[in-house]
């Protein structure tokens, strides 16, 4: 399924934590040691979805920044879980997101898109943190739409729409790609955007640490090498 002519596409945008970072392995080890030693059994399926819970909930209240977010998380997961937290424990998700890394695909597609197309970043996450992320993606992005530059989370419109008057192209030459559903693509579906859910959580149970949603992308692909195929650059 394809319903994009990619002859008239300029720009791609990306979710990031998700999409070209791989933020459940990344939040599976920031909390693996300690819940270890607080002795928590809990499958990793059901602590990605309270997780997916708790975020979505902080980010629907009065906008607050994304650490502010991941400590609200924590928070709660010590409450759902009956453990305590000292100070540097509270920190624990902000320090995490510090050390989350790119799919094994992702820097080499980039560098494969950024030559046939200017790319950009709508993210939920602070500009701050991002930084630490971008090191590790192996292009330099056109644009950085951030939660943080615009004071809302996705699945807001508000991010998309920002993102519009920052990058300036007509809409039907730019494409969305993104791995949740819930995030990314159910906005896109709304303001009429061109979409490619990279579902990476195709051979797995579940939403993982993204809320439930359905939503209609123009086309579907396991990973970002299958996406430069769509576009016609030969890799």
């Amino acid at each position: 399924m394809d319903g994009i002519d990619w002859s008239k596409i300029k720009v791609l945008t990306f979710d990031c934590y998700g999409t070209l970072v791989d933020w459940e392995t990344g939040i599976l080890r920031g909390l693996g040691s300690l819940l270890a030693s607080r002795q928590v059994d809990i499958p990793d399926s059901t602590l990605l979805e309270l997780y997916a819970e708790l975020e979505g909930k902080a980010e629907r209240r009065s906008f607050q920044n994304y650490k502010s977010v991941l400590r609200e998380v924590m928070a709660g997961l010590a409450q759902q879980l009956n453990i305590g937290l000292n100070g540097q424990e509270q920190e624990t998700l902000v320090e995490s997101v510090k050390t989350w890394q790119p799919f094994p695909d992702t820097v080499d597609a980039l560098q494969s898109l950024k030559s046939n197309f200017k790319l950009g970043i709508i993210s939920n996450v602070d500009d701050d943190l991002f930084s630490f992320t971008e090191r590790s993606l192996g292009v330099k992005f056109d644009w950085v739409i951030t939660a943080e530059q615009v004071r809302s989370y996705k699945p807001s419109l508000n991010n998309f729409t920002e993102a519009f008057k920052k990058i300036g192209v007509p809409r039907e030459q730019l494409v969305h790609v993104a791995q949740s559903l819930y995030h990314d693509i159910v906005p896109a579906n709304h303001l009429g955007l061109h979409s490619v859910w990279v579902n990476k959580r195709h051979d797995k149970q579940g939403f993982g640490a993204t809320l439930p949603a359905e939503a209609k992308p123009d086309a579907v692909v396991h990973d970002l090498h299958a996406l430069v195929g769509l576009t016609g650059i030969s890799q």
